[in-house]
Order: structure tokens, then C-alpha cells, then sequence
């Protein structure tokens, strides 16, 4: 049975303290992030401060995914980057437009039904990869600012927090439920610091978090042909790789929760939120996996949590910034840690010796690649390319030929698999030519045509067969094979005629 939760879906119960408090505990853990992508990508912080807000609040809103969180995002950043760096911000902010307008396009053209052709040893690869950038991402607090590793004191203060913050996380659970265990070890780490005066790196070391409610914006750039040609390629890339993130997090958030999201929804959605995010000075953004898997742990299930944590960052962002800047990044350190440490699908590890050679290669590569080069959309991409050559490869080796002569003395040759443009070259080596009879009936009950490459193999094997007088029948097409040939046979003389068998 589909299951679509909504907070105005009056026969779906809403857990409001729950929704509440988790929205809070996000809001926290999405400022040193939308920060730290903000500078990935050379913009202001506040630029990912806004895009976090805007994102977070539509999609939250209107998205196919409640208790889905998004917001500025690595994976943008990094698209963004020599852009913002060559042309400035107003480019960045046309470009977050652009793509905002191809996302939705891809949601009313229901392109979200595209993420079918993403295997499961692809999904595994990217999560396994993106737990693993989550947790390289946190080894720089551990670092000072010239970028070495921090040593004597220092070191073993923010590892005591950080392992306080992580066994909060881990054992509150196991005694009550009735606070988030997340936001209980931020609120006992920061605590601890303030009390006993403890000097350790804080939110506001990284930038100030300052300022005010996102201002509207329109670029400020000519609005010519060239300038959409020099955006354009960013957008489109930008548009794909949040498509793809965002999707991927549905699906393994549906999968959690064992419901079902909309893809189509989902995707509008984050076109909108693009757009919006373009026009109130936002570096834009898409599906955060970390911030949903802590969303979805604390027992959010509606899109309440999603606007609370948008409407508190802005909160933050104006009026809470002198108390946000001194929480201590140590507990936020700990709080991600723990989100890498969940996301990480653990049962790869089992299915090693058991799921095929091939699907376990695809999963290690795209892995490695989300990993190597922060690029999430080509690791998906190289993965169900890849995915797909195996599927073809296999399924080449798999048509057969059952061949007997009935009465007539006519020979017959009943083909077992799909024949498209793998499996050609078997399927020519199943005939005979030369030292069949006089007549030659091919039975594809078993068989499907499938591509104009597998209809131009049945042509030349039937001229084969024609220049040494020899007559070929086609029997129980299929009627999507029968379609196929009678298309073709206005670009190619297809040489058959049909035959039907008792």
C-alpha cells in the first residue's frame, strides 16, 4: 500500500515535540556546513547560510519527501566553484536559476522514474562514498588553522568532546527516547564548555554566521546569448548531480521509513527551491543525506521538522548568531561522525563472498570515485553504465538455439534469449547455411526482438539463406518483434515471411 506522509494529511499522526526538536537539532548541524560549502565554493558564508535556508523551507514545504532535508550541498559547491571564481557571484546566482528551471522541466516531464535504472550496488557505492566524505570532512577539526594536526591539549580536549558527543548520541537512546539523543549531546557538550570555560574551536572561528533576512536579488549581468552559453553547462551539471543526490536520498530514506516518496514531486521541488534560492542570494543546493538521516533517526516523520530547522536557521541567522558562533564544533564533529557511521551500509562487507563479482566491482568503483573526486553525479553515472554493460554482457551469452526437422523436412531453429546488439554474433553462429534443407522456420516464442541492430542480423541471415535458394519463415513474433520489423522494413528489405506452427 502507498504511504505519502504530509503534516496537513489530518489522518497521518504528527509527533510535534518530536518534530520540533529534531527541526532544531538539524538547524544546528546545518550551519558549519552550509559554511563550509559556501567557502568550498568562494562565496560569502551567509551565501550557503540563505541557500540552506530557502532550500530547506521549499522543499520542506512542497517536496515529494517529507522528512527529507536539503540545503547547500558539497556536490554543488564543487560544480560551482570556477565559475564563482572566473566570473563572480551574480553568474552563480543566474546559474542556480538556470538549473532550477531544468530540474523542474525534469519533474514535469516525470524524469524521477529514471532513478529505476539505478542498480543497488550503485546505491551502496554512492552511500558507502558519501559516509566516507562525511567522515573525512571532520578530520579538519581536528587541524589547526595552517592546516596540522593539532597535538598535546588541544588534541585531547576536542577528542574527549567529540567521543562524549558520540556517546550521548549512541547510549541516550537506549534509556528514554522522549529527547533526541542529537540535540541532547550538542546541549550537553556546549554546557560543559561554558561551565568550565574550556577553550576549543567553535562555530564562530570558522566565519560569522551574522546578518539578515535573505534579500531579494535579480542577477546583475547581461541577459544575452553569450552569457547563457557560458552558464548553461554549469546549470545542466549543477541541475544533474542534485537530481541525482537528492533522488538517491529519497529512495534510501523511503527505504528506512518504509514508505514511499514521489520522485516527480521531489524533483519540481527542488527547482523551485533552486529558483527561489537564485533570486534571495542563495548558492542554491539539493538533498542533504546527513542532516535526513539525522532528521529521520531522531523520529521525524512529517514536514514539520524540515520547516522548523529552516525557520530556526534563520533565527540563527539573525538573531541567535552571537549564541550559535561559540557552540563548540566538536559536538557537531561528533554528531556527523556518527551520521558517516549510520550512513555507511555496513552489510557490503557480508554480501562480499555472496552477490556476483560484477556488482560488487561497480559498487567498490563508484565508491572510489565519489570519494576521489567529490563528484556524486559521474560516480552514479560510471556505475550504471557500467551496470548496464554487465547486464548486456550476460544476457549476450544466454540465447540459444533448439534445432530439430519435422516431417516436411523443414528445420527448425527455436532461439531461447533476447537477440539484440550483444548477442548477434551467437545467434549467427547457431545456423547452418549451407547444409540446411530448403526451408528454415526461426520459432522466436522464446525470443524477443530488440533493437534495429538484431533486425538487421535477421536480414542478412535471410539474404544469406536467399542466395542459395532457400526459403525462411519467422514464427510466433512477438508483437512488439513484429512491430520492430514492420517499422523496419521501409529503411531495409527484411527478407521474411511469417510463418505461424502448431
Amino acid at each position: 500500500m502507498k504511504k505519502y506522509l504530509n503534516l496537513f494529511d489530518f489522518t497521518q499522526k504528527v509527533n510535534y515535540k518530536t518534530e520540533i526538536l529534531s527541526g532544531l537539532t538539524v538547524a544546528l548541524a546545518l550551519v558549519p556546513e552550509a559554511v563550509a560549502f559556501a567557502l568550498i565554493a568562494g562565496l560569502s558564508p551567509l551565501v550557503g547560510l540563505y541557500a540552506a535556508f530557502v532550500m530547506g523551507l521549499v522543499t520542506s514545504i512542497f517536496g515529494g519527501r517529507p522528512g527529507m532535508i536539503s540545503g547547500a550541498t558539497g556536490a554543488v559547491a564543487v560544480v560551482i566553484v570556477a565559475l564563482a571564481k572566473s566570473h563572480g557571484v551574480e553568474y552563480v546566482f543566474a546559474t542556480v536559476i538556470l538549473a532550477g528551471i531544468i530540474q523542474v522541466l525534469a519533474g514535469v516531464l516525470k524524469l524521477g522514474k529514471l532513478m529505476r535504472l539505478v542498480p543497488l550496488p550503485v546505491v551502496y557505492g554512492f552511500v558507502n562514498g558519501l559516509a566516507v566524505i562525511i567522515f573525512m570532512s571532520q578530520l579538519d577539526q581536528f587541524k589547526d588553522p595552517s592546516g596540522n594536526w593539532l597535538t598535546g591539549g588541544s588534541l585531547y580536549i576536542i577528542l574527549g568532546l567529540v567521543l562524549l558527543t558520540m556517546l550521548i548520541i549512541w547510549g541516550l537512546p537506549k534509556l528514554t527516547k522522549v529527547f533526541p539523543a542529537s540535540l541532547a549531546a550538542i546541549l550537553v557538550v556546549f554546557g560543559i564548555v561554558v561551565f568550565f570555560g574550556i577553550e576549543t574551536k567553535t562555530v564562530g572561528d570558522i566565519a560569522s554566521i551574522k546578518g539578515g533576512f535573505p534579500p531579494f536579488h535579480i542577477p546583475e549581468l547581461p541577459f544575452t546569448f553569450d552569457t547563457l552559453k557560458l552558464i548553461f553547462p554549469y546549470a545542466a551539471i549543477m541541475a544533474g548531480v542534485g537530481l541525482i543526490e537528492s533522488l538517491l536520498t529519497l529512495e534510501l530514506i523511503d527505504e528506512i521509513t518504509e514508505t514511499r516518496g514521489r520522485t516527480n514531486k521531489e524533483a519540481a521541488a527542488q527547482g523551485v527551491a533552486n529558483i527561489v534560492s537564485g533570486l534571495f542570494s542563495g548558492m542554491g543546493g539539493c538533498a542533504m543525506l546527513g542532516q535526513s538521516l539525522i532528521n529521520i533517526s531522531n523520529g521525524a516523520r512529517a514536514r514539520l521538522s524540515g520547516i522548523i530547522a529552516s525557520i530556526a536557521l534563520l533565527m540563527f541567522i539573525m538573531f541567535g548568531a552571537p549564541i550559535i558562533e561559540k557552540l563548540p564544533m566538536a559536538a557537531l564533529t561528533g554528531l556527523m561522525i556518527m551520521v558517516a557511521v549510520g550512513t555507511f551500509e555496513w552489510v557490503s562487507f557480508k554480501i562480499i563472498n555472496k552477490y556476483p563479482k560484477s556488482d560488487i566491482f561497480v559498487g567498490m568503483l563508484v565508491a572510489l570515485v565519489t570519494v576521489l573526486l567529490h563528484n556524486l553525479a559521474l560516480a552514479v553515472l560510471i556505475g550504471v553504465i557500467i551496470a548496464a554493460l554487465v547486464f548486456a554482457w550476460d544476457n549476450a551469452k544466454r540465447i540459444r538455439a533448439r534445432k530439430r526437422i519435422d516431417e516436411d523436412g523443414a528445420k527448425h531453429y527455436e532461439i531461447y534469449g533476447p537477440l539484440f546488439f550483444g548477442s548477434i554474433k551467437l545467434f549467427n553462429d547457431k545456423f547452418d547455411v549451407l547444409d540446411d534443407p530448403k526451408e528454415i522456420i526461426i520459432d522466436f516464442k522464446e525470443s524477443r526482438i530488440v533493437d534495429m541492430s538484431a533486425v538487421e542480423a535477421v536480414n542478412k541471415l535471410t539474404e544469406r539463406y536467399h542466395k542459395v535458394n532457400k526459403k525462411v519463415y519467422l514464427s510466433n513474433l512477438s508483437s512488439s518483434s513484429h512491430k520492430l520489423l514492420l517499422k523496419a522494413d521501409d529503411i531495409i528489405n527484411v527478407n521474411v515471411i511469417e510463418k505461424t506452427t502448431s
